[in-house]
């Protein structure tokens, strides 16, 4: 039913069943993930009404440090966590996966974790996740539009020619840099004030 992925390696598919309504995947290498994709496989949907919480545990001296990331629905499927930065976050209380990690020996005690845990929606709902843990979809979108513009006026500008180098061509329309480079100076700062504003 769940599924978790962290970039650079394999899907994990089954989770570790505590019991019916709590899962658990182990993560190694902890230090070394940035982001976790949680996702429903699609073999099973939720009951109506039911979502899941999300927790990411890391490794502490005495023992692990949970933080309640989100939650995934039937509306809502997948998600990507940002955990890099959880380090210096003060934890949440979450008894339950407190008391599978130190009654499970499966769980190893250098491994982070996350922690599934199936709830009504509702309560879900009011949750409060850990700060700065959800990634920004309009941070990778201004991102990735910022490349794109900037790929393309280096581009068209690379065939920029003087007037004393041009050939007249009749059939051929040429376009003023100038009028190039205010174009895209417009955009980026439109985009800078409101990413959204292309949708006006």
């Amino acid at each position: 039913m769940f599924a978790c992925l962290v970039a650079g390696r394999l899907v994990q598919g089954e989770p570790q069943q505590v019991d019916a309504t709590h899962f658990i995947f182990n993560l190694d290498n902890a230090a070394d993930i940035n982001h976790v994709i949680i996702f429903l496989t699609g073999a099973t949907a939720f009951p109506e009404g039911t979502g899941a919480a999300v927790h990411f545990g890391q490794p502490s001296p005495s023992s692990l440090t949970w933080h309640n990331l989100g939650y995934i629905s039937n509306e809502k499927p997948s998600v990507i966590f940002k955990i890099s930065g959880l380090k210096n976050i003060q934890s949440t209380s979450n008894n339950f996966f407190m008391h599978a990690q130190q009654s499970n020996s499966q769980l190893p005690s250098t491994s982070a974790h996350i922690g599934i845990a199936v709830e009504p929606l509702a309560e879900l709902k009011q949750q409060t996740p850990a700060a700065n843990t959800q990634a920004s979809n309009v941070e990778s979108f201004v991102q990735f539009t910022q490349k794109m513009l900037e790929n393309f006026y280096n581009y068209a500008s690379s065939f920029s020619i003087t007037q004393a180098q041009m050939t007249p061509q009749p059939g051929v329309q040429y376009l003023p840099t100038d009028v190039l480079t205010k174009w895209y100076e417009n955009f980026q700062r439109k985009l800078s004030q409101n990413p959204n504003f292309w949708k006006k």
